[in-house]
């Protein structure tokens, strides 16, 4: 009799199953009290498009639920939650004929916020590939239940190596002695793609750390953390591309939903016709509609579903993880409006919050363009704030400017032509600059043996008007080529990884000349942070016609000038065409060296060494 009862149930068991499914609700969670009192989420399930959905909570209705023209399995429902609506488990129904499932679905007391501070030009960045900073936890190398477990192999430069944000978290120490106070992280989000992604740029799951680097909790414990060091976090985006494994590309959820969505087309890589007044709507269409890559299809943020998504996903990692900024990659081949909406929304809800936006042009003017408020901006408002000055990194690149000729056209003139520029900018202290990241060739491309031109490139991007970005390794000489592949510009970090028998974290594990150039770049850093004009100062420069380069901030009470001899031998200088800011016997010390020093004195000739640097401070 037993054995017939259990036999029965099992087999209504078995008629029962659902003839539709609800598999993920996005965001997994929302909060209340947020400005924004529309939440929009993200249904995935096998039919569940059409089914009837409802809401059973005090303070929450239901706005409209939206159907697309694509797939069965994707739902959207839009929620207002009314500005006094309790934190709790809301009761989501759906019903089709017969059939009910129920979800609980949490809300959320909003914690106090630590992060959302943004990042200005008082921070320096330093930028990570978290593959290749440090692996502090080899068990999560291969996630066996990851669609495309990628294998690790350090001796191939262009597939995973195993870092993570434990290892991140090991070497807070090492960050903290590096004195800078934003670290901006290559895309964590995950990518279940074929070959691995470890760069981390093919997003499959927008709202989940892929589980290689960690955990959604690992990530705010490593930003609380670096809060608690007083470093804040820079979130990397990618709006205008998924990965092609993402489940909207195998189950698109509308007809629209990606740019040439039934005819591939790759991007022509032309930023130049975005702001080309002449250009033909072809290759327009075709810089910002054609994909990246193949396994980087091309999202539509035309389609107002898919925007509020991305719109919401920037905001649920600000509130939940209390990231401090964002870095949105390839910002330029995305819809400027609807990209302009985002940064209003995020906004409106964080009203301290920055975002640089990736606008990779080889001309001042055409990354001016794209900057809120710019003399030389669009014919709309983009609304962002801060762009990343390329001009600079291709400028700089293998130190030219910095050991090159010094007639009045070559050398340092050359910086100061293209600072001479920056009149095209809203503001120039918004303006990210660095001088190589993951995308370029190292600053220097062969190891170097003397540091008087590093010094003085380095100097240059933590003391001009900007916000400085220092790419991970760039402390220790790090070099190489995109030549053979982006691998070799994305090299492991010595020591972060548990095979490696020497670790460049210690100054005992590096070379004199590592720990030398390590000391230069913590000592200006920790010296930025007691100078207000090294941030905000008014500036004013020099054209090197006499190969010395030299200029000025002050900011209130704060001041200082530096100076760099172009040449490689001793430099004479007669000093008097500096008097509007160098009175003579005025007394200055030199941050690097702690010397004192007259820059003028009675005979006003004064003697640089061969690539001198200096950055002084008035004492008088």
């Amino acid at each position: 009799m037993k054995k017939f009862i259990f036999g029965l149930i099992g087999l209504l068991s078995c008629n029962l199953a659902f003839s539709f499914e609800v598999q993920n609700i996005q965001p997994p969670y929302w909060w209340t009290g947020m400005k924004d009192h529309t939440l929009q989420l993200q249904i995935h399930g096998k039919d569940i498009k059409n089914a009837e959905f409802n809401v059973d909570y005090p303070g929450v209705t239901i706005d409209s639920v939206a159907r697309l023209d694509g797939s069965d399995n994707w739902q959207f429902v839009y929620l207002n939650i009314a500005p006094d609506t309790k934190p709790g488990e809301l009761k989501l129904t759906w019903k089709e004929g017969k059939e009910t499932i129920e979800r609980n679905y949490e809300l959320k007391a909003r914690k106090p916020q630590k992060g959302a501070q943004g990042f200005t030009s008082a921070d320096v960045l330093y930028l990570i590939m978290p593959d290749r900073f440090a692996d502090g936890n080899p068990d999560n190398n291969v996630i066996s239940s990851m669609k495309f477990p990628a294998d690790v192999d350090r001796n191939n430069p262009n597939i995973r190596h195993g870092g993570d944000l434990q290892g991140i978290l090991d070497n807070i120490d090492y960050l903290d002695s590096l004195a800078i106070t934003a670290v901006w992280v290559n895309p964590v989000q995950e990518n279940d793609m074929p070959g691995g992604s470890y760069h981390g740029y093919a997003t499959t799951d927008y709202y989940k750390i892929d589980p290689r680097f960690g955990s959604n909790e690992e990530y705010a414990n490593l930003i609380e953390a670096l809060h608690d060091r007083g470093i804040k976090t820079v979130m990397d985006m990618i709006f205008n591309h998924s990965g092609i494994a993402h489940p909207w590309i195998e189950d698109l959820p509308a007809s629209n939903w990606l740019n040439f969505q039934d005819n591939y087309q790759q991007t022509n890589y032309r930023l130049s016709t975005i702001n080309d007044p002449y250009v033909s709507e072809y290759d327009k269409a075709l810089t910002s509609d054609g994909w990246f890559v193949y396994g980087m299809p091309d999202l539509n943020q035309n389609n107002p579903h898919l925007m509020k998504y991305l719109i919401q996903n920037s905001i649920w990692w600000i509130e939940d993880s209390q990231i401090d900024g964002i870095r949105m990659d390839t910002y330029a081949y995305a819809d400027p409006d609807r990209m302009g909406e985002w940064i209003v929304a995020v906004n409106n809800e964080y009203p301290d919050f920055n975002i640089v936006g990736e606008c990779w042009l080889g001309d001042v003017a055409g990354v001016a363009k794209w900057q809120s408020g710019s003399p030389v901006a669009q014919d709309y408002d983009t609304k962002l704030q801060t762009v990343m000055d390329f001009p600079l990194m291709t400028l700089s690149e293998n130190l030219s400017p910095f050991k090159a000729d010094t007639d009045p056209w070559n050398g340092l003139n050359k910086i100061y032509d293209h600072l001479a520029l920056d009149f095209v900018y809203s503001d120039p202290n918004k303006v990210l600059r660095f001088l190589d990241n993951h995308d370029t060739d190292r600053l220097i491309k062969e190891d170097i043996d003397s540091l008087g031109s590093w010094k003085q490139a380095i100097t240059l991007l933590l003391t001009a008007p900007g916000i400085p970005q220092i790419y991970y390794g760039t402390e220790l000489l790090m070099s190489g080529t995109r030549q053979g592949g982006d691998g070799n510009i994305r090299k492991d970090m010595p020591g972060g990884f548990p095979s490696d028998s020497v670790s460049v974290f210690s100054r005992q594990g590096r070379t004199p000349l590592q720990n030398e150039a390590f000391d230069f770049i913590a000592g200006v850093n920790k010296w930025r942070k007691t100078n207000s004009a090294a941030a905000n100062g008014r500036f004013k420069h020099f054209m090197p016609t006499n190969g010395l380069y030299l200029y000025q901030r002050e900011n209130n009470d704060d001041s200082f000038i530096v100076i760099m001899n172009g040449k490689d031998t001793p430099n004479e200088v007669e000093m008097t065409r500096y008097q509007e800011i160098i009175p003579i016997g005025k007394q200055y010390r030199d941050v690097i060296s702690g010397e004192t020093l007259v820059l003028r004195p009675e005979n006003d000739i004064f003697i640089f060494q061969p690539r001198e640097t200096r950055i002084l401070e008035p004492l008088n």
